[in-house]
């Protein structure tokens, strides 16, 4: 009974094209890591990872917002929000209010933690002297020796021009490219030594644009182990293309914010 309603829709639906609703969280497939994708300022898309984590009883939760160090400050009571906050030391990290998290932390029980985010100077790096040069040498693992195939590169740069709002110098695209590509790897990583460490199932936290399958951590966890069981979950504010890049994803309303452009005027 547990999969009945997703094998219900998926039943319903054209081939490559999987949107679901947020009542098929309670029975999203079994897989070894999923990557539950995010808004990071919609409380709806938490209250959805925290619903599907409830559901998949993860051994451990990987976080695109927590450095390692951090993470490893995760205290064994998660009981208090605001000390949980202090403890992690997220109150200044740029991140979206930790009370949109806490529902996450909750319901992850006592699962492990890990940390994935990439400090700013390894992203500027990045930037300068590419994703592989800081990585260090797991990096053909992860494909990161690679070049991006033509078309990707090109595509992958317009979507950073679009997402800087078209402010910044178009050749500097190149080398968001380059950290884009450093962060969807360290989330790979992470997530393959939570799954050692823990058995699993692994659960990743993570922007949406990092839970595409095409070239985000699902990509990189799939380099570099091809046989693992992936499951890929994008949350977003507008319907996207039929043949979008997720394994699912799930339309939400948008939530109420400036205009993020607005900096750059």
């Amino acid at each position: 009974m547990r999969h009945a309603l997703y094998l219900i829709l998926l039943v319903a639906m054209p081939a490559g094209a999987q949107p679901i609703p947020e009542t098929a969280l309670d029975a999203l497939p079994p897989a070894q890591i999923t990557v539950l994708g995010e808004v990071h300022d919609n409380p709806q898309h938490h209250l959805n990872q925290a619903r599907a984590i409830t559901a998949i009883r993860p051994a451990a939760v990987v976080w695109e917002m927590l450095t390692p160090d951090q993470a490893a400050k995760m205290p064994a009571d998660r009981s208090n929000r605001a000390f949980v906050d202090a403890a992690l030391g997220w109150d200044g990290s740029g991140w979206p209010d930790f009370a949109l998290y806490f529902p996450i932390v909750q319901a992850a029980g006592d699962a492990r933690h890990y940390g994935a985010a990439v400090p700013r100077p390894q992203a500027q790096r990045a930037f300068a002297e590419g994703a592989a040069a800081v990585f260090g040498p797991d990096a053909a693992r992860f494909a990161l020796d690679q070049p991006l195939p033509e078309a990707e590169q090109n595509q992958r740069e317009a979507e950073q021009f679009d997402a800087h709002c078209e402010a910044m110098p178009r050749d500097l695209m190149s080398g968001m490219v380059e950290a884009q590509r450093l962060r969807d790897a360290s989330l790979a990583r992470a997530a393959l030594q939570a799954l050692d460490q823990t058995g699993g199932p692994v659960v990743v936290i993570a922007g949406t644009g990092h839970s595409r399958t095409d070239w985000g951590a699902p990509a990189a966890i799939a380099a570099a182990a091809p046989d693992l069981s992936v499951f890929a979950l994008g949350q977003m504010e507008a319907d996207p293309d039929a043949n979008a890049p997720w394994d699912a994803w799930i339309v939400t309303p948008p939530t109420e914010r400036p205009d993020p452009c607005d900096a750059f005027r």
